[in-house]
């Protein structure tokens, strides 16, 4: 091939972050390889190697719009499967301190709502029409291989045999979720690790599927219920998936949690700030088994703010940044980096040593998209109860959110924008436009 930067890229996890991905490297390499420990279901299914993956995701605009920028057509093969669209801004019940509910306004975004499961069944579907990426299930990475110079040569992993081998690789790119691989080379070369920034959520997460009559869910095809901190963290998100089933997530923060029995279950439901969801669910029938998760805490490495980095190896999704799942950003983030690294390699190719500079330029590129999500995850400070590095202007940048929520609730073009930030359509930066920021300034000047 006319741009190939090498012969063999080898990806370690076969989750969002490690498919996408994939499907980057693949117009830059003879054969991209993934692998991932578990043995990767035909059919949409959890798999022990997520756990999380049995709770509720969200897919943002952003991220399908990425998704839709690897793989052409990806928006009609989800609905083909099943995923349940809807418009962000009309069909979503959203319920806030102080707005209960928030405007619902037709902006004309689409978006879908499904299972992850069923999100990972699709973007492996079309990662395997690729005729040079290849998914290897069921092959436990063990560590990254270092050529004499100290660059990632290869991926020693357990083979399908019951031994071990060495995969070579010119790239390896490491997509597990807390990028051990990545982290484990650096130690092992002695090399400085990233400085990490850390929120300290402690959240924990109550999820059930459930079936529920069509007129439960009166005006709204999704609801997210904010808690209010000043009382507790218990927030919660109802939306539809495939098979004409309901997931509902219940949150509790620094250690709140729903009980995993029914009767629990449906008294911590009841006892949520507004009745909306509660109301639907009683009125259904719960599926399966009540499931619970726990995430201690937001990390950003700071890989950018190494002055080097080995060459060959590339850590990205989760091994970068891992976010709160509250806002329903991970899964989005990654695709979004995937489709970066994807124009990076175009812009690159041809300009000589491209693995020497390619983790250097991906981190300086990745910023700008992690700085949104990551101001929206600093949110959990409202909690004082909430551990890590506090922002310095946190205090007045609530009084500006506080300021822009009341502005966009009367204002539909405000809002839109708003959504658009937090969809990932457009950075956090649009937030202070002179202009937004000039009548942000006026509503708080009025309140």
């Amino acid at each position: 091939m006319s741009n190939s930067i090498g012969e063999q890229a080898v990806v370690i996890g076969a989750g969002l972050a490690g498919l996408t991905a994939a499907a980057a490297l693949s117009d830059y390499f003879a054969r991209v390889t993934v692998l991932d420990r578990d043995e990767l279901p035909p059919q949409a299914a959890s798999r022990s190697g997520v756990p999380q993956g049995k709770h509720l995701h969200v897919l943002l605009a952003g991220g399908q719009q990425a998704l839709e920028e690897l793989f052409p057509g990806f928006d009609r093969d989800l609905a083909a499967a099943g995923a349940v669209q809807l418009d962000a801004g009309f069909d979503t019940r959203v319920e806030q301190p102080g707005y209960d509910p928030f405007p619902q306004r037709d902006f004309g975004m689409s978006v879908y709502a499904m299972s992850r499961p069923l999100l990972e069944q699709v973007v492996r579907g079309r990662v395997q029409q690729l005729r040079n990426v290849s998914i290897a299930s069921h092959c436990r990475a063990r560590d990254i291989a270092a050529a004499p110079d100290g660059a990632a040569s290869g991926v020693r992993c357990d083979s399908t045999a019951g031994g071990a081998e060495t995969l070579p690789a010119d790239l390896v790119v490491d997509a597990t979720g807390l990028g051990a691989a990545t982290t484990t080379f650096l130690k092992a070369r002695g090399l400085a690790l990233p400085p990490e920034t850390s929120i300290g959520i402690d959240m924990r997460y109550t999820s059930a599927v459930f079936t529920l009559p069509e007129a439960a869910t009166p005006g709204w095809k999704g609801v997210v219920t904010f808690p209010d901190p000043r009382i507790d963290g218990r927030g919660a998100v109802l939306f539809p998936i495939e098979g004409g089933r309901w997931m509902l997530a219940l949150a509790g923060a620094h250690g709140d949690a729903a009980p995993a029995d029914i009767d629990g279950f449906m008294e911590f439901a009841r006892q949520l700030r507004t009745p909306t969801i509660y109301d639907a669910i009683s009125r259904g029938r719960i599926e399966g088994d009540i499931m619970r998760f726990a995430f201690p805490a937001s990390v950003r490495r700071h890989f950018e703010r190494l002055e080097s980095f080995p060459r060959g190896l590339l850590p990205i999704g989760d091994a970068v940044c891992r976010f709160n799942p509250a806002f329903g950003q991970g899964m989005s983030v990654a695709a979004i980096e995937a489709a970066i690294l994807k124009r990076l390699l175009s812009r690159l190719a041809g300009t000589g040593d491209v693995l020497a500079q390619l983790a250097t330029a991906f981190f300086a590129e990745i910023q700008p998209v992690l700085d949104t999500p990551w101001g929206v995850a600093t949110a959990d400070f409202v909690y004082p109860q909430t551990t890590g590095d506090r922002p310095p202007d946190f205090e007045a940048g609530l009084k500006f959110q506080a300021a822009l929520t009341s502005l966009a609730a009367r204002e539909p073009d405000i809002h839109k924008l708003l959504l658009e930030v937090r969809h990932l359509l457009k950075p956090g930066s649009a937030l202070r436009d002179p202009d937004v920021a000039r009548r942000v300034q006026q509503e708080m000047a009025a309140a």
